[in-house]
């Protein structure tokens, strides 16, 4: 099995450039980013203290059952039976992710199910510490980054087409806010791994970033890639 670890910044393109890039090598796309945006979801409909420390949530983590569903129309998140795909990606859960993620009972909890996910199937797994911490052996790592400015601006026009109502300032904010707890907490900080490639992707179009993605990986022939783009 191959596997491409994708970490970087909030709001820097990973999940969708990685959804793309596995669809076009026939890869299992894992979206790790949403694992912890559902714990996140799980704990403030429970009404479970995330700003004090671990206990509360940690004592419940038994309960929480996670799956990650591959369909011909993507990936779907379940949460305790419910498909929540949709509800966790507001502002309000990512908040709650980037204060979850900073838990280890959290990250001890996901780790397991994260890499057997990889050792199954062929992946492109994306989120703060894949190269250092969940896949350290990836056969490619690949850090994914670009301004905050250039990051805002991305995570506002996705907010705005889904018809969320806030402002680009406040989205920068946040962005600046997130990427302060991600690399400043204890657990598995956000990071770039001494082997992976630093690609910054400001500016570029969507497709251009992708397009830089596959190449590395073609390139590195990363689960045969080099001869299926023959």
């Amino acid at each position: 099995m191959a596997s491409v670890a994708i970490d970087g910044p909030s709001g820097a393109g990973k999940s969708t450039i990685a959804r793309r890039a596995a669809g076009e090598l026939g890869f299992v796309y894992v979206d790790t980013g949403a694992l912890y945006r559902a714990v996140g979801l799980y704990a403030i409909k429970e009404n479970i203290p995330i700003d004090g420390g671990e206990g509360p949530l940690a004592q419940r983590l038994d309960d929480v059952r996670l799956e990650l569903r591959h369909t011909p129309q993507g990936q779907q998140v379940w949460l305790c039976g419910e498909d929540v795909s949709g509800e966790i990606r507001t502002p309000q859960i990512s908040m709650a992710a980037s204060a979850v993620s900073a838990m280890p009972a959290v990250r001890a909890y996901l780790l397991d199910l994260q890499r057997d996910m990889a050792r199954r199937q062929s992946v492109i797994m994306d989120g703060r510490d894949i190269g250092t911490v969940v896949l350290p052996n990836a056969d490619l790592k690949i850090f994914l980054t670009a301004s905050a400015e250039d990051r805002a601006r991305r995570r506002y026009e996705e907010y705005l087409a889904n018809g969320d109502n806030v402002r680009y300032n406040e989205v920068l904010e946040d962005m600046q806010r997130r990427d302060a707890q991600d690399t400043g907490r204890s657990a598995a900080p956000l990071c770039q791994a001494p082997d992976a490639v630093r690609l910054d992707t400001t500016g570029n179009t969507l497709q251009q970033s992708v397009q830089l993605v596959l190449d590395l990986i073609r390139e590195r022939g990363v689960g045969g890639s080099k001869q299926q783009q023959k």
